[in-house]
């Protein structure tokens, strides 16, 4: 769900509306330094892949996360045009996200938590795009020196995705694919936790 969130804010039709946190940022740290990101059209039978966008544009892999920084958008050719830039060939939205492992495993993440909660379920749909302020409803497990102890539910977890973005401590090599987007566990420095 945050890169579904990432490729939201960095959509064409939230920056020409003025509706997405990350307007103007591109060339900007906006991710922690480890974090790169590639958007792949050309993945053999990935789900979102195409030799060209929903208006024809031939489409080609390439970075829009690295080291961190920004270094593309989504754009068609009516939000490039209404933002001055060029079509990366993304009418109809990204091809396959991918955010790169950072090398550790699970068990490793854990172990780096040390204590914690390792979030397994997110509820609702507390973010404002605007700000990238982030509020939603939470299951999952509490961690104490890196092992899994017992279960939560009924939580709540909060932050600024500005935030959580360049909070990214590590990205796990569990890798799991949703639709058109693939990452491992993601290992966020710090979040508020409210509930019992």
């Amino acid at each position: 769900s945050l890169l579904g969130h990432f490729a939201g804010a960095a959509s064409g039709g939230s920056l020409y509306r003025k509706s997405s946190f990350l307007l103007d940022q591109l060339g900007e740290a906006v991710f922690a330094p480890q974090v790169v990101i590639r958007d792949l059209a050309h993945v053999s039978r990935g789900l979102a892949s195409s030799p060209f966008d929903d208006e024809g544009v031939a489409t080609h892999d390439r970075t829009v996360v690295a080291g961190g920084i920004l270094e593309g958008y989504f754009l068609g050719s009516y939000s490039a045009r209404k933002l001055k830039m060029k079509s990366t060939g993304n009418a109809g939205g990204n091809h396959n996200l991918v955010l790169d492992s950072t090398g550790e495993d699970f068990e490793a993440l854990l172990r780096r938590v040390g204590t914690g909660l390792l979030v397994t379920d997110l509820l609702g749909h507390g973010i404002n795009m605007v700000t990238g302020d982030y509020s939603r409803g939470a299951a999952g497990f509490w961690i104490e020196n890196g092992t899994i102890t017992y279960p939560v539910q009924e939580i709540t977890v909060a932050g600024n995705l500005k935030d959580m973005f360049k909070d990214i401590v590590a990205i796990g090599t569990d890798v799991v694919a949703r639709g058109a987007r693939q990452c491992g566990s993601i290992l966020i420095g710090r979040m508020t936790v409210a509930g019992e």
